[in-house]
Formats: C-alpha cells, structure tokens, sequence
C-alpha cells in the first residue's frame, strides 16, 4: 500500500484558478471594486506579522484587496472595538480578520471576535458562526477546519460512518474540525492533554486529526494500518517545520496523509479567501455559479 499525499498546495491553486475568475466577475459588476479582506494586527509580533502579509499576498493573487490594519500594542478593548464597528459598517469590506493573538488583550479575544459581524466573519471566529455552523446551518467556517474538510473532499476521502479521533480542543481548530467531521456523519471522538490512554483511543481510529500544537506528539505507532492522518501542526524546530505527527514511515501504513508543509496550510489560506469571495457575492446578490459562469 502506497499512501495517498493530500497536497493541499495543489488543490488550493486549482481552487485559486476558480477564485480569480469570480472576482474577476465581480469586478465588472461593481465597476471594478473588488472583494475586500481587512486584517487587524496589534502588536509587532515578527511571527503574526508573516501571517497577515502572507494573506495580503493571497488576496492579490486573486485580484482582491487587502485592507491592513496595524495597530500599536496598548491598544485598548474599546479601541478595538470602535474599529471593528467601523470595518462591519463599512460595505466595501467583506471580510474582516483579527490576528490571534491580540497582543495585550489576549483575555478579551472572545468578545473581540464576537464583535465581528457574522456576514464578515470569514475566518470563522465567532460564537455565533461556530453555533451556526455546528447546527448545519449556513455560516463561515472556521478556515483550517474548512479547508481540511474541502482536502478530505477533493481527494473522495470516505467519511461517513467512519470513526474520527480530533486531538486538541481549541475554539479555531479542534472543536470546530470534530463539529464538522460529526456533520459528515463521523462518529467523533475529541482528545486533549487530560485524556486518558491517548495513544489507545487513536489506535481505533480511521481518521486522526493532530491539531495539538505539539511537534511530532502522535506517533507513527499509535496510527492503525489503513488510517487518514491529517497534520494541522506547524511548528518550527531548528529552522524546519514539523506536524503534530509523526509522517515518516506513514507511505506504507496510512491510506493517506498530510504533508508538513504543503498540507493543512495552503488550504487555511485558500479558505479564507475563498470565504471572503463568498462574502462579496452575497453582499452583491450573486451566486458562485452566476460569477464563474
């Protein structure tokens, strides 16, 4: 057995192609105004940085505009708050995306992201999308779990009836990933530091997701023979990137895999633009099928 590579970089620039056609569509509509992403960053964090650039970069790619907001660290709550009221006020922006973490605020970060209006969170951050979400109702995604959903997809990865092992809770990332595998008719089973016999409840598992934010923490051993490896890790040790997972050695015993890079990453990126271009189309009146026709 030869595993499948889910290439995520691959996927993501067909799923660019797409992209670029509907704003494109777009902007004839709107005499050239282009779908908007506003990216809010407090702080001068190098890492946080890289990530809002590497977004006004995929925007661009796509013919959409990035609209970056740098705010200096003390900031404060109502600061934030006044500014994300403007932006939600704003028509011409259609997606609005606050940098985790809001350095200096990092305890309110719930009610900052709740401020967001739902029609432009397209990062999918709020407690009312995740709710809407969770329910099956429409709503944005969270992008990493979003997008791995779209891999799984684009790759015929059989879901339903199938048992998935989610290892890590966050609200970004592991509670919406087991929300949407349990959507997809998975029996889900959520893990995390207090969990019990971890390496033996992924050892049951068809699909594991590592979404820890530990390098390597699951090991190639506990994987079963057959199993979907889905590696949300990024992490960097010594100048390279490792996955929450174990990937050496998987070519012979997993069914398929993530690569680390390559993978989950592309498609977070390509889904939050992708978002956001649903975002312009709704504000517009238009269908994804009446652009890209």
């Amino acid at each position: 057995m030869t595993a499948i590579i889910l290439d995520g970089t691959a996927l993501a620039k067909e799923i660019r192609k797409d992209l670029k056609e509907r704003v494109k569509r777009i902007r004839e509509a709107t005499g050239d105004q282009p779908p908007v992403l506003a990216t809010i960053l407090v702080g001068s964090d190098p890492a946080s940085e890289v990530y809002v650039n590497m977004k006004g970069r995929a925007c661009r790619r796509v013919g959409m505009e990035s609209l970056k907001i740098d705010l200096p660290e003390g900031t404060t709550k109502e600061q934030l708050l006044a500014r994300i009221d403007e932006l939600n006020k704003d028509s011409n922006v259609h997606g609005i995306l606050i940098q985790h973490p809001v350095a200096g605020l990092e305890d309110v970060e719930r009610e900052l992201f709740d401020a967001i209006d739902a029609r432009k969170d397209v990062d999918g951050v709020t407690s009312l999308g995740f709710g809407r979400m969770s329910m099956g109702e429409d709503a944005f995604g969270s992008a990493t779990p979003a997008g791995i959903m779209s891999l799984l997809r684009h790759y015929n990865i059989e879901l339903s009836g199938k048992h998935a092992v989610v290892v890590g809770r966050s609200a970004i990332l592991g509670k919406p990933m087991a929300a949407m595998l349990l959507n997809a008719n998975c029996t889900v089973t959520i893990c995390h530091s207090r969990t019990v016999d971890l390496a033996g409840q992924i050892a049951q598992a068809d699909i594991v997701v590592g979404a820890v934010g530990r390098p390597a923490f699951i090991k190639r051993d506990w994987i079963k023979e057959g199993a979907v490896v889905v590696d949300a890790g990024y992490n960097k040790i010594e100048g390279e990137y490792i996955g929450d997972c174990e990937l050496e050695g998987l070519d012979d015993k997993a069914l398929a895999y993530t690569p680390v890079p390559g993978g989950v990453g592309p498609m977070t990126i390509v889904t939050l633009i992708q978002q956001t271009v649903e975002s312009a189309e709704k504000s517009l009146g238009l269908s994804a099928e009446t652009v890209s026709a």
